[in-house]
């Protein structure tokens, strides 16, 4: 899999907390062995924010100096916080569209190995086509035609992660069959039709049928993303905010929802039959 600017950066939070604690250090103490090796502070809020993954673009010298810190020595494991650091503070780009999108999931996606998608009332971003991104946004109450299309433009190009030269993660989508039944009539042939056509093995769509009833995602939707080196993620949003959950109890907890609410969907061939049947 691909990796990505912030998947590097929160490896690299998790590696630098992990190597304080095996160094059995408070971040005081980190201070004041910086101070007694290089003349540099590193203040203990600015340790915090670093191993919270706080930070906004990790500083190479920074990084060095906490590895000296630590008495983490070995050239070839310096070298794996160092390449961590540089691919954290490569531009990706969806910066040029910080001003139109919120870039948190789509920044954790390309490094993925595998995406699974619990979708209640929307399609997800990834599986949209640029009539039903339109129709989203306006509903959102977008009226600006620039920013309309800024937005449309970044979710095409967040999508080539699944395309299938693309060598990107798998992806699994959960869709509430009401989600289908919100697609807008002028449009719904295009969309649904694009859900049928993309089906393959590494790429699949499941239709949580009305008959489910209340099913175990009834509180809301969610992403599940695993990684091959790293523990999963789980991501939520509101109209609030968006949030990564990380503790790992957390995950699992998600994990069992998608596990019962995938045991009530239906097949990948029922699945086609019933969007067959939104366009027939």
């Amino acid at each position: 899999m691909a990796s990505s600017p912030p998947l590097s950066k929160m490896r690299l939070s998790r590696m630098l907390r992990e190597s304080r604690e095996a160094a059995r250090m408070t971040a005081d103490q980190v201070n004041e062995r910086a101070l007694e090796i290089s003349g540099t502070k590193i203040s203990a809020s600015t340790i915090t924010r670093i191993e919270r993954d706080e930070w906004v673009r990790p500083k190479l010298e920074v990084v060095e100096l906490l590895l000296d810190v630590y008495g983490i020595n070995n050239l070839a494991e310096r070298e794996e916080y160092v390449r961590l650091a540089k691919e954290a503070r490569r531009k990706s780009w969806w910066r040029n569209y910080d001003d139109v999108i919120e870039s948190t999931l789509i920044g954790l996606e390309p490094g993925a190995s595998r995406i699974r998608d619990v979708a209640l009332t929307v399609i997800p971003g990834l599986l949209q086509t640029q009539a039903y991104t339109r129709a989203v946004i306006a509903g959102a109450g977008i009226v600006d035609a620039e920013e309309i299309e800024r937005r449309v433009e970044a979710r095409m190009l967040r999508q080539q992660i699944l395309g299938p030269t693309a060598e990107g993660p798998k992806y699994w989508c959960i869709l509430d069959e009401s989600a289908l039944r919100k697609i807008p009539s002028e449009i719904r042939e295009q969309q649904v039709r694009h859900l049928i056509d993309i089906q393959r093995p590494d790429l699949r769509v499941q239709v949580l049928p009305d008959s489910a009833g209340l099913h175990a995602a009834v509180a809301g939707g969610f992403t599940i993303l695993d990684f091959a080196e790293d523990s999963g993620l789980v991501y939520t949003e509101s109209a609030a905010s968006q949030r990564v959950h990380e503790d790992i109890e957390d995950v699992e907890a998600f994990d069992l929802v998608y596990s019962y609410v995938s045991a009530s969907a239906l097949g990948i061939q029922e699945s086609v039959q019933t969007l067959e049947s939104f366009i027939s």
